[in-house]
């Protein structure tokens, strides 16, 4: 579940999620462990390239990855929507240590640039790449309640 929801994405992670485009993806890029600024900081910032302006660096090396087996399920039951995906893997990883990994949204998959990816969440990952495979389990990555 996610450790921190951007303000700019509150109420519309699961809408962003389930869009049909043609070229439109959620895309997760790692962070590095250091550097990183304070989730209060964080939660403000509108876009990815907004995040990487300050402190905060994206780790590289292991790259980014676009999510697949993305799954918005409605729960009337429990009054929730969760999101999925499919796990992760880098295949022999290196490279600085990993502090976080920020799932954004992605307009264009084609075109688009750091300041088009709008930041959903972010998930606290404590991870060195070593050069051995490295497996990201990605559940329920996103879950809303209604407020009773």
């Amino acid at each position: 579940m996610a450790h921190l929801v951007f303000t700019t994405a509150l109420g519309r992670v699961a809408h962003l999620a389930t869009l049909p485009a043609a070229s439109d993806a959620l895309i997760l890029v790692p962070l590095e462990a250091s550097g990183l600024v304070s989730d209060a900081t964080m939660r403000d910032y509108g876009t990815l390239a907004a995040i990487l302006a300050g402190p905060s660096s994206e780790q590289a090396t292991v790259g980014r990855k676009t999510l697949t087996g993305v799954t918005v399920t409605v729960d009337t039951a429990t009054d929730r929507v969760a999101i999925d995906s499919d796990d992760i893997t880098w295949t022999a990883p290196a490279g600085a240590a990993v502090g976080a990994v920020v799932i954004c949204y992605d307009p264009d998959t084609g075109s688009g640039t750091d300041a088009d990816l709008v930041p959903l969440t972010k998930h606290d990952l404590t991870w060195t790449p070593d050069g051995t495979d490295f497996t990201l389990q990605v559940a329920d990555f996103y879950r809303a309640t209604s407020a009773a």
